[in-house]
């Protein structure tokens, strides 16, 4: 894979700069950075270099556009038309001219320089704050052309974390299936993209039935379910390698696998007889072992991010809710007491909240509450929408929504969407088809 090969070459002037630039991740978007992102310059022989590996004419615009519309997407920022530029951008790149770029009441300012020779590409880019008047960050970046998209989610994520101070989710890739044809009769195959919606990879043919795809938080590896001669088994895939085995077969049916946060167990729920119960797999020797043991139906486990605790759905209440208890299965406590039905709880890598789907009087709302249950904010609501993913800042969680069918059984879809974790900024997420179950990679750069 070529992630593989991008490598941050050196920090061109590490400067921590007292910049009076404050972008506030917690109000959501409600008042945007305004943010110039001038056009990465190319000299004449890297143009002619680039034609030749590429065919593309002027890869520093495309790669600028890739970080305003990464920043324009977080809802943090907001990207100035470029028809208000003052400045060309390789003289920008050397001295912006401050006075100019606060003229069009910019607030921070990218610039950058593209050079290809020996067919490597190399990419510096500054970040400049404008009120100031002084350069915030200087990077640069050597990788084969090819993976030039790369350079401009790496790009946006040292820029988001320089200006709101969290890590960045952009250098991200999220799996789901891809679904086509009329509900009754779905096929569904594995895909992978990037969080931006390009580069879309098939994994799976689609004559087996594929669910719950699931991203191992250490690697590129993934777990999912999937029917084979209609029973249901638990899979291991190598993004990278191609390389996919079974878990295991188990007893009965298998449901919702998930990585515990070393990568190195898989927790998912087994049903028999009518009844469900929580069990965790080492992946090294195989060993099962049991986590719940009640007469109710356990499923949809997730592991906090410390490994420490599991939060799980059960009806043992009479009605589903949600449950926390310690990775060994002691101590469990319910921490949903809302009205309506609640599900798919997954804790978010931050280790402080819970993401969860809830249905109440014939709608599904997707949520966040502490991990004690309290402060419970139900972010948005629609028909049907479920199983939320958490982006590795814990800001932004993804999620899928369907529609209804008309009387004729028609207009069915199921799409992606995502939302800031304040509730702004609520996004359709670009598929190439219908899509559902997605899972968030943790950052490709790490």
């Amino acid at each position: 894979m070529l992630f593989r090969y991008l490598l941050i070459l050196i920090f061109l002037i590490p400067l921590n700069s007292f910049a009076l630039i404050e972008v506030d991740i917690t109000r959501g978007n409600l008042t945007p950075l305004p943010i110039a992102v001038s056009p990465l310059s190319l000299d004449e022989e890297s143009k002619q270099n680039l034609k030749k590996i590429l065919q593309k004419e002027d890869l520093g615009s495309e790669i600028s556009i890739v970080v305003e519309n990464n920043l324009k997407k977080s809802g943090l920022f907001n990207p100035l038309n470029k028809d208000s530029f003052l400045q060309k951008p390789d003289i920008a790149h050397l001295k912006p001219r401050f006075e100019d770029w606060a003229l069009i009441k910019a607030q921070a300012l990218i610039t950058g320089k593209v050079t290809i020779s020996d067919e490597k590409l190399r990419v510096e880019f500054r970040l400049w704050d404008v009120l100031a008047a002084k350069e915030m960050m200087a990077l640069a970046f050597t990788t084969v052309p090819t993976n030039w998209r790369r350079v401009g989610h790496i790009i946006t994520d040292k820029i988001y974390e320089r200006l709101t101070g969290e890590k960045g989710y952009f250098d991200t890739r999220i799996i789901y299936v891809a679904e086509e044809g009329p509900k009754i009769k779905r096929i569904k195959k594995l895909a992978i993209m990037d969080q931006d919606g390009f580069n879309t990879k098939y994994l799976t043919l689609g004559n087996e039935l594929v669910l719950t795809p699931r991203f191992n938080p250490t690697n590129q590896m993934v777990t999912y379910l999937s029917y084979f001669r209609n029973l249901p088994r638990v899979y291991l895939l190598d993004i990278e390698t191609g390389i996919q085995e079974v878990v295991g077969d188990f007893p009965g049916m298998t449901f919702a696998p998930r990585f515990s946060p070393d990568g190195k167990k898989i927790i998912m729920s087994f049903a028999q007889d009518g009844n469900s119960d929580i069990y965790t797999m080492d992946l090294e020797n195989r060993i099962v072992e049991r986590i719940t043991n009640h007469p109710s139906i356990d499923t949809s486990p997730s592991y906090s991010p410390d490994g420490k605790y599991i939060c799980f759905n059960s009806d043992r209440s009479g009605y589903q809710q949600i449950y926390i208890m310690k990775s060994d299965g002691s101590k469990v406590k319910r921490i949903s007491f809302g009205r309506g039905l609640y599900g798919t709880p997954v804790w978010s890598p931050r280790g402080d909240l819970i993401a969860f789907t809830k249905l109440h009087k014939g709608k599904f709302y997707i949520g966040v509450m502490r991990t004690n249950g309290k402060g419970e904010r139900l972010l948005t609501e629609n028909f049907y929408q479920e199983a939320p993913s958490w982006s590795p800042n814990g800001r932004v969680l993804i999620f899928y929504r369907e529609t209804k069918t008309d009387e004729k059984g028609e207009g069915f879809s199921a799409k992606l969407w995502s939302i800031d974790l304040t509730g702004y900024n609520e996004r359709l997420v670009d598929t190439e088809t219908d899509a559902s179950d997605p899972s968030w990679s943790s950052l490709l750069s790490n």
